[in-house]
């Protein structure tokens, strides 16, 4: 087995996993704090993983042979390629830099980080860097699921993120549910950035984020589904870039809890009517979406938690739930408080809680490029 480095650098936050040759894992996490913006924040978040990288690293770099090390980063987006991951070489490079706008507030860093470890790492290792797609997996989309209702020459089109823990946990699934795998599901990752993923014999057919990672339900700093023409009065106060600051990181849990935070625990322990509605709206949204799902399918077969919300809140899964009972979906609320993997009362369609793990999809991926 060969070292592979898995990066999942996300708005706010750094993530890392190191596989190391001898079977040892061994991760990172890195976050600005809340409520503090630097322009430069990313570079802060990867100087603290280079000076642990250092340290897990020393024996192989200072090695008179050199190794091999294979790096692999969360791309959120692909633009329109359908791999699930590819070698970034100088080409690649161009092309992922030249689909920026797809994701202005995500693509930047994620080749900040491929930029950083070519500095770091090429003169110390055979270097082998991958890119892996977040959209990918939700190219099995049928032309109903994709398709946006606006003019078709306008080339826009349903994308869907997450992907790497949609994969992921769809991977897991056939060990917990048997058969019932093969079924009609809805993932749900929630977390400051969430969206949920409807899928049919292990299958993406739906998820509730669209052109762009702003769009579904609304999440810690991001709107979710808005009114267009909430957007077209918006541009008669903002240019193109104070609005796309307003969408990506002033509107979400954090508006809707008129500004007290966009941490969904902060909101949680918090006893003001403020957080309080952000957590309602919230859990309702999530509701609507899977009941949509329900409709579009003829029912649902499981649900599937995930993501730091939906792996931590047991307030936010109860609220979620309690109005799915006519489903047939039911908690048992002492699984539910204890973080159980299986969630559900024995008279209730299964309800799951599988940990988010990018990192191991991505050193996956990525490791399928080191032979």
């Amino acid at each position: 087995m060969l070292n592979t480095l898995a990066i999942n650098c996300g708005s706010y936050s750094l993530r890392a996993s190191l596989f190391l040759a001898d079977g040892q894992r061994i991760n990172f996490f890195y976050r600005q704090p809340l409520n503090q913006t630097h322009d430069n924040h990313h570079a802060k978040l990867f100087e603290c993983l280079l000076d642990d990288l250092a340290v897990a690293l020393a024996d192989y770099a200072s090695s008179t042979e050199k190794h091999t090390l294979l790096i692999g980063h969360r791309f959120v987006h692909s633009g329109d390629i359908a791999e699930t991951a590819r070698l970034i070489d100088a080409d690649e490079r161009m092309r992922l830099e030249s689909i920026t706008h797809l994701a202005p507030f995500h693509i930047p860093s994620n080749l900040l980080g491929v930029d950083i470890c070519t500095k770091t790492f090429a003169h110390l290792f055979k270097l082998v860097q991958v890119a892996c797609f977040d959209t990918a997996f939700h190219h099995t989309l049928s032309e109903l699921a994709y398709r946006l209702p606006i003019p078709k020459a306008l080339d826009y089109r349903r994308y869907g993120f997450h992907g790497l823990n949609y994969a992921n946990i769809t991977r897991q699934l056939p060990q917990h549910l048997g058969k019932t795998a093969n079924g009609r599901i809805v993932i749900a990752h929630l977390g400051s950035s969430a969206s949920l993923c409807l899928i049919k014999n292990l299958h993406a057919i739906d998820t509730s984020m669209s052109y762009s990672p702003a769009s579904g339900i609304p999440m810690g700093t991001r709107s979710g589904d808005i009114d267009p023409g909430v957007m077209l009065e918006l541009t008669k106060h903002y240019d193109y870039h104070a609005l796309s600051a307003l969408v990506y990181q002033k509107m979400g849990l954090l508006a809707l809890s008129n500004g007290e935070s966009s941490d969904m625990a902060t909101l949680i322990a918090s006893n003001s009517d403020h957080a309080k509605f952000a957590i309602a709206f919230f859990t309702r949204q999530v509701r609507a979406t899977i009941g949509a799902y329900a409709a579009k399918v003829g029912g649902l077969d499981a649900i599937v938690f995930t993501g730091g919300i939906g792996e931590n809140s047991a307030l936010v899964r109860t609220m979620i739930c309690e109005h799915l009972e006519f489903m047939g979906f039911k908690l048992d609320s002492d699984k539910n408080e204890q973080h159980a993997t299986l969630l559900n009362s024995t008279d209730s369609k299964p309800i799951l809680m599988i940990p988010a793990d990018e990192e191991a999809e991505i050193a996956r991926l990525t490791h399928s490029f080191g032979h």
